[in-house]
């Protein structure tokens, strides 16, 4: 079980640091007692095994020791994005129910104007404020917590993404799936004690599953880099050499940041011995580069959705300078089967393209309030060419859905954001670009004679959406374009883009063209 990692490692290492944060840093033994100590007061609110908590709080040691809380009690927690606006909240609240919600006063607050909302843990037990590890040293508690009566199989958190309906689906993990892929990720990286792992992606990517747990099953230290650094190339490189940084994960966007703006590649990271990425491709170049700068580094690149974690990796060794496109997504791993799937149903062999189909212990139990995935594969919508070695190559999606920055988006909830502005009738959106350069560009129908300006929808959107889902450019058009079968061309629609980023210089610079 997740929550036992931590417990083992206070066990055996029982001062070795585990969690560094903004809001200060926790040993194991402090880690162990104050989740402790949090399962405890959230009990005190009727929290229960099977139960949902959510977990509204800033990246911090505060945060990780409560979802090391939740677990305790048999319950699963629900990391919500920080940064998301307040009736986004309230809806994802309102969809999984939780029996409590852990989360600052003031943004608690702001869901007031939604409806009653759960109860509220506002502050660590003892009082103090979620913004600062408290300085006390716990005591352990009189009476152990109850061991709950559950198993591997049983839910342990829930990560929202974006739905193509317009509403975010919960992604419902169980310990098991965390797990297979957090040994596999040990296995593999050799991780060790005095490992120092760095926690790039938020909480509630599914990027920090190996960050916490790969650093709590060795007893390593997991370092959390504050959100707001995130994009903050020169603070990023500085973190990774001042924090000694070891293992390394993060979506190719912020180490192209670092590269370009933050002297990455004329910096000297001695410690870095594993350079892990995902949730989008690393162009090949910079990449090339990269690999040339730390040539005794490991270089992974890891894909699998939210709803499989990782399941397939390919190790980076030497580029062929010939090389024009990204590097495969490789062979399986973490015991799941994973099959590219031709459209008439048959396995799809070398050289040949099919839907990437995933089996075993890291396929999710299901979306949250639907049917049960339990010992189903679990489709992707990812296409990729069958490599000679049995690995695969990434070819595209099959739908609608792309990624931004790492951040997996759908259209339709995009689309959905900008049609609930009374000026507007339709609108359809697009990605013009790839990683760090990609433009979220959305066209769109005025219901009136004077379309909104990009100001107006960008505040629009911001009550609806998270921050990298907002478009960057708006065109106004007097029809969508349309398929024969009546659906949005988008393939038309991101030719217009194009076109107008040739005609600009720059999408991100472009004037809106809906005034």
């Amino acid at each position: 079980m997740l929550h036992q990692l931590v417990r083992d490692s206070a066990l055996r290492t029982p001062e070795s640091l585990a969690v560094v944060g903004p809001d200060g840093e926790l040993s194991y033994t402090r880690l162990d007692r104050w989740a402790d100590r949090i399962a405890l007061a959230l009990a005190a609110l009727g929290v229960r095994e099977g139960d949902r908590v959510g977990i509204w709080l800033d990246k911090s040691a505060a945060a990780v020791a409560t979802m090391q809380a939740v677990l305790r009690l048999g319950a699963a927690y629900v990391p919500l994005d920080p940064h998301a606006p307040p009736r986004r909240i309230a809806s994802l609240v309102s969809d999984c129910a939780p029996t409590a919600l852990v989360a600052t006063p003031e943004r608690a607050k702001t869901l007031d104007e939604f409806g009653k909302q759960p109860p509220l843990l506002s502050s660590w037990p003892e009082g103090s404020p979620w913004q600062h590890v408290p300085q006390a040293e716990p005591e352990p508690l009189a009476t152990p917590l109850p061991q709950p009566a559950r198993g591997e199989d049983d839910l342990a958190y829930i990560l929202y993404t974006s739905g193509s309906t317009g509403d975010p689906k919960g992604v419902c993990l169980s310990h098991r799936n965390a797990l297979a892929f957090v040994d596999w990720a040990a296995v593999e990286l050799r991780a060790g004690g005095a490992d120092r792992f760095a926690n790039h992606a938020p909480l509630h990517f599914d990027l920090s599953v190996l960050d916490l747990y790969v650093a709590f099953a060795v007893g390593a230290s997991v370092h959390l880099v504050p959100q707001e650094a995130a994009y903050a190339p020169r603070e990023l490189v500085r973190f990774l050499t001042e924090r000694e940084i070891t293992v390394w994960y993060s979506v190719p966007a912020a180490l192209l940041l670092m590269m370009r703006h933050g002297e990455l590649l004329e910096t000297s990271v001695p410690t870095l011995r594993a350079v892990l990425f995902a949730g989008e491709a690393f162009p090949v170049d910079p990449l090339r580069r990269l690999r040339a700068h730390l040539p005794y580094a490991r270089f992974l690149n890891l894909y699998g959705p939210t709803e499989t974690n990782v399941c397939t990796y390919h190790e980076v060794d030497r580029i062929d300078p010939e090389r024009t496109i990204p590097v495969p997504i490789g062979r399986m791993c973490s015991g799941d089967t994973v099959t590219a799937v031709r459209p008439d149903g048959r396995p799809a062999g070398p050289g040949e393209e099919g839907e990437l189909i995933v089996s075993g212990p890291t396929v999710m139990l299901g979306y949250w309030g639907r049917p049960s995935l339990a010992g189903d594969s679990y489709p992707t919508g990812d296409i990729a060419q069958v490599l000679p070695d049995g690995g695969f190559q990434y070819v595209g999606r099959r739908d609608a859905m792309v990624k931004v920055r790492g951040h997996r988006i759908e259209f339709g909830e995009i689309e959905a954001a900008l049609q609930s502005h009374d000026g507007v009738a339709e609108a359809a959106a697009v990605v013009v670009g790839h990683s760090i350069d990609a433009t979220l560009v959305a066209f769109l129908v005025p219901a009136g004679d004077l379309a909104p300006s990009l100001l107006d929808l960008k505040r629009h959107s911001a009550a609806w959406l998270p921050r990298h889902a907002i478009v960057d450019l708006v065109h106004v058009l007097p029809k969508l374009p349309r398929t024969g079968n009546g659906k949005v061309d988008r393939r038309a629609l991101t030719e217009l883009a194009r076109a107008h980023e040739a005609e600009t210089g720059s999408a991100h610079d472009a004037e809106d063209t809906g005034r």
